[in-house]
């Protein structure tokens, strides 16, 4: 077979615009209220004799294995001070942060009129990738350091599929994801097709509470990646069909084409040119698909089977 020879597009961008979000509607008369919080600026602007007021504040902050000393050490570490002038540069005002989570909020009330909107707390974690976002309780927690932009000197070391999200602009599509994190339960169905319309769920989920949001920017991918997924859809799942991969429970697939990673697993001569995770764009597709032709609620697509939601899906790749 021959595979994935749509270079040219690629290279041309010839599928680069992407402006498909279908689900504006009307929150304007949603009321959401929430404060943000900055403990990075409350803990690095402060003397060593506000420490208790501090803990008084922010008690999460510090738990007993947190020893006074140690707070007081990071407030004058260089270059934990540095990180936080850096910081500064760029988010001395999160008033425009505050109103992109504010939209995010209002729509998934639109959708789930339980949903109450937490509290923003943001600070520093020495860049620690993983933490870039909590979600606990009634609290989400932001590192600011993790978006100081993706050409940033801090970030020289860091993978560039990686530092390709650490932008401003994608803060708000990570505080979106920990949410359908809490609402989409974990599957039972352990076939190769059923994770990846479980976290095309996930996807679908973000789209509709980021409709201004590109494909693009929810999924993470660098343009020319994007620019490829979208070119060899047909080709990628022709590969799933031959291979016999969509029922497979081999867990090997997980890492190959559902981790975050710098390219999916073909093992084939181009696979560095294509992005990691297409096992999740393929499954947003089937998940669109669904949408199309089945007339459910967004809370009805969280609750239906995934190889019950993959039969009436009707789902046929992009050519």
């Amino acid at each position: 077979m021959r595979f994935f020879l749509v270079i040219l597009a690629v290279l041309f961008g010839f599928y680069a615009c992407d402006t498909d979000n279908i689900h504006k509607v009307d929150v304007s008369n949603i009321d959401v209220n929430f404060e943000v919080k900055r403990f990075d600026v409350d803990f690095y602007t402060s003397e060593k004799q506000n420490l208790p007021e501090l803990k008084r504040k922010y008690p999460y902050f510090f738990p007993k294995e947190i020893t006074d000393s140690i707070s007081v050490s990071k407030m004058s570490n260089k270059d934990e001070l540095e990180l936080f002038a850096e910081t500064q540069e760029i988010y001395q005002d999160v008033s425009p942060l505050k109103e992109e989570l504010r939209l995010l909020f209002k729509h998934v009330k639109y959708y789930n009129s339980k949903f109450i909107a937490p509290d923003v707390i943001t600070m520093l974690t020495n860049i620690e990738y993983e933490s870039r976002v909590i979600y606990a309780d009634s609290l989400f927690i932001i590192s600011l350091d993790v978006y100081l932009g993706k050409h940033h000197e801090f970030y020289a070391d860091y993978p560039k599929y990686i530092k390709e999200n650490n932008t401003k602009e994608h803060i708000v599509v990570d505080v979106a994801k920990a949410i359908t994190e809490k609402q989409i339960f974990n599957t039972s169905d352990r076939s190769f097709v059923g994770k990846m319309i479980h976290e095309g769920k996930k996807m679908y989920l973000l789209e509709s509470y980021l409709p201004t949001v590109s494909s693009r920017e929810i999924i993470g991918y660098e343009e020319d990646k994007f620019n490829w997924v979208t070119a060899n859809e047909e080709q990628i799942w022709t590969y799933f069909i031959e291979k016999k991969l969509l029922f497979s429970t081999d867990t090997k697939l997980n890492k190959r084409f559902l981790d975050t990673a710098p390219f999916s697993k073909f093992y084939m001569e181009h696979d560095n040119l294509s992005p990691g995770r297409v096992g999740i764009w393929v499954g947003w597709q089937i998940v669109r698909s669904y949408m199309k032709q089945n007339d459910v609620s967004l809370q009805e697509l969280l609750k239906i089977n995934e190889l019950d939601l993959f039969k009436k899906s009707k789902y046929k790749p992009k050519k």
